[in-house]
């Protein structure tokens, strides 16, 4: 169904779209470079979800021989044990049962691990992504750091270390809104891979970046009321 789930096709496009207005409205910013970094991850989700989707079959090959020979030489050893003539004591019964439970639990914790090296392998694929994303949404915070509203409302004196302020009210406004659309796209782009890798541990990272956007968002949005609730000539409203 078109409308149950994200498409990454279509997300790639949203964000090369921002990308052009960003610098059609700021040409040469440092914020248009982070958008096309935005945009390369964006596509690498898509690439990257469509070959983790895919089964390794050369890895399941190897571990289902794997798992045949451990099972074909505990078949082995079990066809190989000769049946005492006389009576096991019973702390010797004891003993041996355990012995064999151990060996037993030993030889399941193997073929699992042969079994869920794929999936091992692919979570740390995922991961890794979306440390990416992670990254991208700090480094457009740092981006709207020195974005004060009060600058454009009314005078403050710099000192010789402030940054340069050059931006009007109604580019600020933007700045911080594109700053905004940014971050949420970050989250939806982590959600991709949450919706085509059912994990656990996938999703709770996942989790984490959106939640991470999401209070980046809300602290960028505080300063764009700040804004909006002056009049355009700097006086707050009566």
């Amino acid at each position: 169904m078109p409308y149950q789930s994200l498409d990454a096709d279509k997300l790639a496009i949203i964000v090369e779209r921002l990308g052009r207005r960003i610098e059609e409205r700021f040409p040469g910013s440092g914020l248009s470079a982070v958008c096309r970094e935005l945009l390369g991850l964006a596509e690498k989700a898509r690439d990257t979800m469509e070959v983790l989707t895919r089964p390794n079959l050369w890895l399941r090959v190897a571990a289902g021989g794997l798992v045949l020979l451990i099972v074909a030489g505990l078949a082995v050893m079990v066809y190989g044990l000769s049946t005492p003539a006389e009576a096991m004591p019973f702390p010797d019964f004891i003993q041996t049962l355990e012995a064999g439970i151990n060996d037993v639990v030993l030889i399941g914790i193997g073929v699992f691990f042969v079994v869920s090296v794929e999936r091992r392998l692919k979570r740390r694929r995922v991961l890794a992504a979306i440390g990416e994303l992670r990254s991208i949404a700090h480094i457009v915070d740092i981006h709207q750091l020195t974005k004060d509203p009060g600058h454009t409302i009314h005078e403050v004196p710099d000192t010789p270390s402030s940054p340069r302020r050059t931006l009007t009210r109604n580019d600020l406004a933007r700045y911080l809104d594109y700053c905004s659309e940014m971050l949420s796209l970050t989250g939806k782009i982590a959600a991709l891979y949450a919706q085509r890798f059912d994990d656990d541990v996938v999703l709770g990272s996942v989790n984490d970046v959106e939640a991470l956007t999401t209070g980046l968002s809300r602290k960028i949005w505080q300063k764009v009321m700040i804004l909006e609730t002056h009049r355009a000539d700097g006086s707050p409203p009566t």
